[in-house]
């Protein structure tokens, strides 16, 4: 069935093509503008770098004057009192100055007018400290002569030359910052332009596409109620559909248990001549035995070998064989039965079902000196019979595989996780190889040593019942490590009652 409004939704090319013109162009827009905001940023940041390098030149600016002002400063305490304190105090005064004046030159480096301000500063500064060293220890007349005429002295034009270099490079570095905050403002001003643009850019193609879209939607309505009539249709198809897969599914497990049942009769026969052949060798045995004892001519060799040897071979393979075709047939009949047998949920305490499960097999913990712990266990809304023999099978797997003379530990948890409970057992058992994880959980097929006994059911079994009950069973092991089989179930099941 073909709808024209179905076969019409999308054709209009025009429609489609601005649509997409306008989505291009708003993308493009948030590029750009992403492309500028990072390109303003990184601008914003050599900008600030700038102004912190500034700033940084002027405060060693002003730590060097400060320690030029303090080493004349106590050249003149020196001077006026000749107290040796004042002597060390222009020693530190110095190292400081010079200290500062080399990070100086570091930082002006890229400045070659402040570079040969600097070369000067440092001039000074030896020429200071030669002058210095001359003049401390003048005595007599020509140190009040000094005095007397202190304010022409060398030393002090040093000073104040040093002074106003310190001043010019302030002032060059004053005017360096203001310029750079200038480009700051400028760079801001045109991200703000920059966004108003953009976002009124994106405003108009956001206008445009909506009215596209709404006028889209319109007709994408009106074909929804055709579609709605199309899928009715469609669904009592997949009604029918999935009443024939139920009844195959039915079908198959019926045909399962037939065939199970009717291989039991010739398994049966086969054990009855088994019985026969048994007897048969027994009456042979008893006429060699006799032959031996009367002198008879006994039977050659080979004869004697098939009825001693050959014949209770092969009986007993006979045997064997037969009693597995049984324990399998057994086992397929049971996973039947439990396939046809009708769920029914009720409120459980999972709790009392494990404590019920620890109780049945308290003979066997004793007897292996295994602690098992359950902790308190959310309920939940299930069929009661499965779920005993999910958790009944994962109880009794940890008390079987455990390590030979170690002291079992078991542990049973539960929470509730998303509407559906998981309940967790755990023990220190032999546990299982990562790649036969899945493999355990295939019908008869068992992992590790096989010294226990088994034919590879139970947990085929379990999780066949968990998917039925609406969850599954995982598992997480490593050899001797432990394991923990993790049973995860809705909180409330709601599949119906019928043969599934």
């Amino acid at each position: 069935m073909q709808s024209t409004k179905l076969g019409s939704l999308g054709r209009d090319t025009r429609a489609s093509r601005a649509i997409i013109f306008l989505l291009s162009l708003g993308f493009t827009a948030l590029l750009v503008a992403a492309v500028a905001v990072f390109w303003i940023q990184r601008d914003n940041e050599a900008s600030a770098a700038l102004v912190t390098h500034t700033l940084a030149v002027e405060a060693r600016l002003g730590s060097f004057a400060s320690a030029n002002e303090r080493l004349e400063t106590a050249r003149r305490g020196l001077l006026l009192t000749q107290n040796p304190a004042f002597a060390e105090i222009m020693g530190r005064a110095e190292v400081t100055a010079r200290d500062h004046l080399a990070v100086l030159t570091k930082l002006i480096g890229d400045n070659a007018q402040q570079q040969v301000r600097t070369t000067r500063l440092r001039a000074l500064l030896d020429a200071y400290s030669v002058h210095y060293r001359r003049t401390s220890g003048m005595t007599g007349d020509a140190r009040r002569q000094m005095l007397s005429d202190f304010a022409n002295d060398a030393g002090v034009g040093y000073v104040r030359e040093a002074r106003t270099i310190v001043d010019t490079m302030l002032a060059e570095e004053l005017r360096l910052l203001r310029g750079r905050e200038d480009r700051q403002r400028q760079t801001q001003l045109l991200f703000n332009v920059t966004l108003a643009v953009t976002g009124l850019l994106i405003l108009s193609v956001a206008a445009a596409t909506l009215f596209l879209v709404r006028r889209n939607l319109a007709d994408l309505r009106e074909s929804r109620s055709e579609l709605s009539g199309l899928n009715d249709s469609l669904e009592q198809l997949v009604d029918a559909r999935t009443a024939e897969l139920q009844r195959a599914n039915v079908e198959i497990q019926r045909f399962a248990y037939i065939v199970s049942h009717d291989l039991r009769s010739p398994l049966v026969n086969v054990m009855g001549f088994t019985a026969e052949l048994e007897a048969a060798r027994k009456a042979i045995a008893n006429y060699v035995e006799k032959s031996d004892a009367e002198g008879w001519a006994p039977p050659d060799s080979a004869t004697r070998l098939a009825i001693e040897e050959d014949l209770p071979e092969s009986l007993g393979f006979i045997r064997s064989s037969t009693q597995k075709m049984d324990r399998l047939i057994n086992a397929i009949l049971q996973l039947s039965r439990q396939g046809r047998r009708t769920l029914a949920p009720e409120l459980l305490d999972i709790s009392a079902i494990v404590q019920s499960i620890s109780d049945s097999l308290h003979h066997r913990i004793e007897e292996t000196g295994t602690v098992l712990t359950v902790e308190p266990l959310p309920s939940v809304v299930n069929d009661r019979v499965a779920v005993e023999q999910i958790l009944s099978n994962l109880v009794e797997n940890a008390l079987k595989y455990l390590k030979p003379d170690v002291p079992g530990i078991i542990t049973v948890t539960g929470k509730r996780l998303f509407g559906r409970i998981v309940i967790a057992v755990t023990d220190n058992g032999r546990g299982v190889d990562p790649k036969d994880h899945e493999r355990i959980f295939d019908l008869f097929r068992r992992a590790g040593a096989q010294d226990q006994p088994g034919e590879g059911i139970g947990l085929a079994h379990a999780r066949a019942l968990a998917y039925r009950l609406g969850g599954y069973i995982e598992v997480s092991s490593a050899l001797g490590e432990g394991s923990t089989f993790s049973l995860t179930l809705p909180s409330e099941w709601q599949g119906g009652n019928g043969d599934v």
